[in-house]
């Protein structure tokens, strides 16, 4: 079976593994390269029980495992090495305008600003882990190593790349938010974009606790950036969202005006060695949503050998795995076998008219 799939992100470069360690023939079509939207520009952030209550649960528990397994599996087998490593995770507090410090329930690391306040351990080495996104997607790409419709309409049967027709028995779309320019050919509903903003800074600290914080501002907002060091000798902070509206081509993705220098401000407010360090990268991706929070996974509606996988969110690096391990079940044994894809059925929302996609 020969899988076309449509995005380079961590969806597709799963699937794309997954499919192929089953056997299939794989094609992945990218425009702006692997990893090159939210799936290179994540914290790359893992919990296994942070979706507990949701329809997410099963998903989040199978794939946290699964996360684990080949970061075992491939670092033997291929010497890929994504820096994976299990860590605490802490939920901290500070101001703009305030000592927070005294209010601390927990001793803090020694490189957070003393008006810091330690809240509370929100994950442990047991139950969080944390990896380099970029490294992960481009790895399950090399672990691995628009569509043209049949003439009546109800078959996809390949992509046209660069005006040429491939073709292909199947075609997987895993394209995050710009799932939106399918909508043009494909009865899909609406998907979204959110921006998010980050900063990368060569910073090692003493402590690799994931942070999680909630930080008050000089105008009485509450700002809730997030704090992730990783293996490699930086660390990553993400924050600052917003709802501009994405340009057709992910690499034209621009950042809204003073979100890098507001994001290191918010960054001095936890820890001025952190905010003083040489920023490495300065970036802007959009992360993909769907209006009732799931992601769309499975076959598309009334289009045969038509598949989708995307929408997952802030919780796509997390659930990449399992969502890539269920498409190859799906194509290739008809169902798939770990978790029930029910709930992420594109049909439970209506198509979107073609006429209202609006990415420029």
């Amino acid at each position: 079976m020969h899988v076309l799939i449509c995005g380079g992100g961590v969806i597709g470069a799963c699937s794309a593994y997954c499919l192929a360690k089953a056997g299939a023939e794989v094609t992945v079509v990218e425009r702006a390269g692997v990893a090159n939207a939210s799936s290179g520009k994540s914290g790359g952030f893992l919990a296994v029980d942070w979706c507990a209550g949701s329809a997410l649960d099963e998903m989040a528990r199978r794939s946290f495992g699964l996360h684990a397994e080949l970061a075992e599996s491939l670092r033997e087998a291929l010497d890929l090495d994504w820096g994976y490593r299990p860590v605490e995770t802490l939920s901290i507090a500070a101001s703009q305008k305030r000592n927070f410090s005294e209010h601390s329930r927990m001793p803090k690391p020694a490189w957070l600003a003393e008006r810091v306040m330690v809240h509370d351990r929100i994950g442990s080495t047991e139950t969080t882990a944390q990896l380099d996104p970029a490294a992960f997607t481009r790895a399950m790409m090399r672990a691995a190593e628009g569509i043209v419709m049949s003439p009546d309409g109800k078959r996809a049967t390949g992509a046209v790349i660069d005006g040429k027709d491939t073709k292909a028995d199947a075609v997987l779309i895993a394209m995050g938010p710009w799932l939106i320019l399918a909508c043009r050919w494909l009865p899909l509903p609406r998907t979204f974009g959110l921006k998010g903003h980050s900063l990368v800074f060569r910073f090692q600290p003493d402590n690799n606790a994931t942070l999680f914080a909630e930080i008050e501002t000089e105008e009485g907002d509450v700002e809730t950036p997030e704090i992730v060091p990783r293996v490699d000798g930086t660390t990553y902070v993400c924050g600052l969202s917003s709802q501009a509206l994405m340009p057709a081509d992910p690499a034209r993705v621009t950042a809204d005006e003073g979100a890098f220098e507001k994001l290191r401000q918010l960054t001095a407010c936890v820890s001025t060695e952190l905010a003083d360090a040489e920023i490495i990268a300065k970036q802007a991706c959009h992360r993909p949503l769907i209006e009732d929070g799931l992601p769309f996974i499975g076959a598309v509606a009334g289009v045969e050998d038509a598949y989708i996988a995307k929408g997952h969110s802030v919780w796509g690096m997390l659930n990449g795995p399992a969502t890539g391990e269920a498409m190859a079940e799906l194509l290739l044994q008809g169902a798939p076998q770990h978790i029930d894809l029910t709930p992420f059925n594109s049909a439970r929302q209506p198509p979107l008219d073609p006429d209202r996609v609006d990415v420029k």
